[in-house]
Parts: C-alpha cells; sequence; structure tokens
C-alpha cells in the first residue's frame, strides 16, 4: 500500500517532471538511474502509467497518480462508462482508484464515495482534482461505518465488494466479500431503494437471481473477454442481460437461461460456418435462447476440429457473437469469408513447412 509520504513526494513537481521526462523509457532503466530523484518510486508510477495508457486513458493523460494494487484491482474505463444507472445522487460504497466513480460523476449530479484506506482516498481526490471533477466527495471511512450514521437518501448505491482475501486469495462467494452486501443490505435499503453491484465474472447467474429474485442481472464481456458480473435490485422486473460493450445489448426473461439443444444429428456437409458464442452468452447459458431467432442448430458427431459441441447455420444479421477482432462494422458473411480466407492461409503456410 502506498504511504503518506510516497504521496507527498508523487504531488511534488520535482517528481511529477522526472515521470513526464522519463515516461516513455523502460521502467527498469529509470530504477537504476541515479539522475532521476525518487528513480525506484518514479520507475513504478512509470511503469503502471504506461500500463494505464490502454485500461486508463483518462488517468494517463492526466498523468494521475497510479497505486499499483489499486491498479490491478480497478474496473476498465470501458467497463465503468457503461453502468447503466443515472439520477440526482449516488453512493459508492467502494471508491478505490476512483474509476466507476468518475464515471458515476458523469451520470449523477452528485457522488459520495467511501474509501476505508485514507492514502487511497487522498489519492483519489488528487487525481479527481486533475481531471476537472468537482460533484464527488471522497469520505475516507468504511461502508459499514458511514452506513451506521448516514441520514442522508440516495437515488443508488453503488458498490464493487473487495474480492480478494488479507492473504491475497480470490473471493466468489458474496459473503465472503468485503463488504459483505448480503449482511449489509438492510442498512443500504435505509439509504437507498436500488443497489447495483459489480461482482466477479465467475459469479453464477442463478446464485444472482436466488439472493435477489427481483433484479436485473447482466453479464458484460469486452473484445471476447467475460469482465463483469452486476446485480441491478429492486426492478420492476426480473431479467437477464448480455452486453457485449461497442457491440449491443440483448435483455432475456430469466426462464431462458438454460434451454438445451436439440440433440438430433445432422450431416456436417450442409453446414459452411461454425459460430461460437459471444462469452457473455456461454456465462449466461443463454446461447439457443439467443441464437434461435437466428440461427438452427443441433448435435454435431465428433469431428478433428470439433469434439461435443454445437454448430450454428445463421443468417446475415445482428448477433451476440464473438465474431472477429476486426473493429470495422462488416456483414457476417464478409467476416466468415474473411476467417475463411485466413484459416485457408494458415493451412497451405503449415503444409509448406512439412
Amino acid at each position: 500500500m502506498m504511504t503518506t509520504s510516497e504521496l507527498d513526494i508523487l504531488r511534488s513537481e520535482e517528481v511529477r517532471a522526472a515521470i513526464e521526462q522519463n515516461l516513455e523509457r523502460n521502467p527498469a532503466d529509470v530504477a537504476l538511474d541515479g539522475r532521476v530523484p525518487h528513480s525506484s518510486l518514479v520507475a513504478t508510477q512509470i511503469k503502471y502509467l504506461q500500463r494505464a495508457r490502454r485500461k486508463l486513458p483518462s488517468l494517463y493523460e492526466a498523468r494521475c497518480i497510479v497505486p499499483p494494487r489499486a491498479f490491478e484491482q480497478s474496473s476498465s474505463e470501458e467497463c465503468a462508462a457503461r453502468k447503466p444507472i443515472e439520477g440526482d445522487s449516488v453512493l459508492d460504497l467502494t471508491c478505490g482508484l476512483g474509476i466507476d466513480t468518475i464515471a458515476l460523476s458523469r451520470r449523477f449530479r452528485r457522488v459520495v464515495a467511501l474509501e476505508r484506506d485514507e492514502v487511497l482516498a487522498e489519492v483519489v481526490r488528487y487525481n479527481l482534482s486533475l481531471l476537472g471533477i468537482g460533484n464527488v466527495e471522497v469520505v475516507a471511512c468504511a461502508a459499514e461505518e458511514y452506513l451506521s450514521v448516514a441520514k442522508e437518501r440516495f437515488d443508488w448505491v453503488y458498490v464493487d465488494p473487495d474480492r480478494r482475501s488479507d492473504e491475497g486469495r480470490k473471493l466468489v462467494c458474496l459473503e465472503d466479500c468485503s463488504p459483505n452486501m448480503v449482511e449489509l443490505m438492510p442498512s443500504v435499503c435505509r439509504v437507498a431503494q436500488r443497489v447495483a453491484m459489480k461482482l466477479s465474472p465467475m459469479f453464477d447467474c442463478d446464485e444472482a437471481f436466488r439472493l435477489f429474485p427481483q433484479s436485473e442481472v447482466e453479464v458484460v464481456s469486452l473484445g471476447g473477454e467475460c469482465k463483469e458480473l452486476n446485480i441491478l435490485t429492486n426492478a420492476d422486473r426480473a431479467s437477464i442481460r448480455i452486453a457485449l460493450i461497442g457491440q449491443g445489448e440483448w435483455s432475456y426473461e430469466p426462464e431462458a437461461m438454460n434451454l438445451k439443444p436439440t440433440h438430433a444429428t445432422f450431416a456436417d456437409s450442409e453446414w459452411r460456418y461454425m459460430l461460437v458464442p459471444d462469452v457473455a452468452l456461454q456465462k449466461a447459458r443463454l446461447a439457443v435462447a439467443a441464437l434461435s431467432p437466428y440461427a438452427s442448430f443441433g448435435a454435431i458427431t465428433a469431428t478433428p476440429l470439433c469434439v461435443s459441441c454445437h454448430r450454428y447455420r445463421c443468417r446475415v444479421g445482428s448477433m451476440p457473437l464473438s465474431m472477429s477482432s476486426d473493429t470495422a462494422p462488416r456483414s457476417l458473411n464478409e467476416r466468415c469469408e474473411a476467417w475463411v480466407s485466413r484459416f485457408r492461409s494458415a493451412i497451405r503456410g503449415s503444409r509448406s513447412m512439412v
């Protein structure tokens, strides 16, 4: 964890200038350079600012202070920006590095963010000033302590429970995380009617509905990787939503989960493409429900490329699929043709090496 003295050093003009001058260098070289003031501390900041360039571009551009552990536990800006909540005021129980807090500041008039680590809370205050954000109040205290005396009402409470034990072990069960939201819900409901919880992508969708029956459950993916599972409590109706950042969102009834494909076999020669549903669909067990309007599907006999899986025959259209790393939007057929071309080129290359 960062200390107060380290924070004071990183806020000094001398060290900020050193970080700026050496930002493109190898951090290991900077750490060994005797000409750089506080070279070890500067090297660590350069390392994490370089990593933040893609994950947290706003913090990188403003040359914010990035504590290593807080960086590792933070959301990406892309995931934080799509949180589907807004209103007049929100209470963030778990500020951390403040990435979700920053995103919430653009959707709410007022944000109160709690961070139990006083040094990290001061880091967030300093970073908010660099970013020009003035509608966030950072309070250095634990969620349990704040809620025990809170009088103010909020439109929403947002929480991203700490999913690491004191020994660094990953935690999945909601009751094991900090704060324990199952235990804390009565106190939370005294200050807000609705709660948004960000949980591990490993958290089970059925368990989410068991704990919070009248909720919207979201499974979020980015670039073919499942990033988070969100629970939005006290919804008008229970639903499960698949969010593929940059591609679209789809909502379903909870009953659509766990539908099974037919076990009838079919001739492989009739099918041209095998499409892989996005990881968010696989996580929520919604592939059959989601693809039914677009595809015919059934069990496929074992082949050298595919054993015990399912092959989908589809029409052109917008579908929640992990389709391509290409950024330019293209029709499904165009993308499939591009894959086939690349696959054939790879096969020809492998044969020429034999």
